[in-house]
């Protein structure tokens, strides 16, 4: 997993029950927020977001209350929902809290993984080499995801992967990862290697730095984005 440019494409529809749409709403908005395209302090329009994704207002307002309840977003009787502020400490705390899950999910893997999982893992490997490779950036946060879906497979703690995944609902849903496979396209291997030699240690300290880094990065990319120009500006005021 690693950082990309910010995709500004139209978000995959999913097909389902209409109970699903407000989870649909609630992580299009997410990555509006944590991808800086929309910034703390804008106003989120209902019939835009219901238009964007191709379903009713119903469903949109409910993911909005559910977002604000979470504190993403503020709501403002009569005026509507703005996004709350962020802050590059967020992000990283987010990052964190996930980098530490990540390392223990690793160091659980490299006691209880199988051979044919390895064998899973270094296929995997292979294929995201190839998708660098091509420019395959529609395959490459895909397969880098599923690098981490099947090591967690390997650990048997699915408490802990619950955990996992609840924190990653609050980070950008395609990961960042095309924009800088270099990074990935090497630390993927190591962990491998790790996790062949049943080194505990190792496996969860590289998982811990790949996840770390990969949060200070995405801060680099929001803060040349001018997310929080607007802030540092005020306290150059004050």
């Amino acid at each position: 997993m690693d950082v990309a440019p910010v995709d500004q494409r139209e978000p995959r529809r999913r097909s389902g029950k209409r109970t699903q749409l407000p989870d649909q709403v609630k992580a299009y908005v997410r990555e509006l927020i944590t991808s800086g395209q929309v910034r703390p302090g804008e106003f989120l329009r209902i019939e835009r977001i219901a238009e964007a994704l191709g379903t009713s207002q119903s469903p949109v307002r409910e993911g909005l209350l559910s977002l604000a309840n979470e504190g993403l977003l503020n709501f403002l009787p009569r005026r509507g929902f703005v996004v709350a502020p962020i802050t590059a400490e967020d992000i990283n705390d987010l990052y964190w809290a996930q980098a530490q899950v990540a390392g223990e999910l690793a160091a659980r893997a490299a006691a209880k993984i199988t051979d044919e999982q390895l064998d899973v893992l270094a296929a995997n490997v292979k294929q995201y080499a190839q998708a660098v490779k091509s420019g395959d950036w529609e395959a490459i946060p895909e397969i880098g995801l599923e690098f981490h879906n099947e090591l967690h497979r390997a650990a048997q703690a699915h408490k802990l992967v619950m955990l996992f995944d609840h924190i990653t609902s609050n980070l950008p849903n395609r990961y960042y990862s095309a924009g800088n496979p270099k990074h990935t396209g090497t630390e993927h291997p190591a962990l491998l290697k790790a996790l062949r030699n049943r080194d505990a240690e190792t496996a969860r300290q590289l998982m811990f730095d790949h996840i770390l880094g990969q949060g200070h990065r995405l801060v680099e990319i929001l803060a040349e984005r001018g997310l929080w120009a607007d802030s540092a500006q005020l306290e150059e005021e004050v």
